[in-house]
């Protein structure tokens, strides 16, 4: 576990998993605040669509790496992101084309979407 109470795991390829939990997100600026600290991105993140997808990109700014997690690479696991997808849908498709772009431009990170959690219009 992180400083910031982060979870990080390995999966059964030894690469580190880690959670990116939205829960509670329903903008951009609460979006990249939760990637920023989930990820341990560098305090000049620049909190915009090119810095996260250059950050993603980049192994060297992923303060979540252990040993060994530039070789084997990062499994960062999107959950409840329902609730943020309902309430700003123009900015989560932005977010999920910049999840596959990091996951399309090299060896190292793999973007999954997990649990989507209750969506806005859900009442349970």
């Amino acid at each position: 576990m992180t400083d910031d109470g982060t979870e990080t795991t390995r999966d059964p390829a030894g690469r580190t998993v880690v959670t990116l939990d939205l829960a509670g997100v329903t903008d951009k600026a609460a979006l990249m605040d939760r990637c920023a600290r989930s990820l341990g991105l560098p305090e000049w993140f620049g909190h915009n669509w090119d810095a996260l997808a250059d950050s993603l990109a980049d192994p060297s700014s992923w303060a979540v790496r252990p040993d060994g997690a530039d070789e084997r690479g990062l499994v960062l696991v999107v959950e409840n992101w329902r609730g943020y997808a309902e309430a700003r849908p123009e900015e989560w498709q932005v977010a999920e084309e910049v999840f596959a772009e990091a996951t399309d431009r090299g060896p190292g990170l793999f973007v999954t979407l997990g649990h989507g959690g209750t969506g806005l219009g859900d009442s349970s």
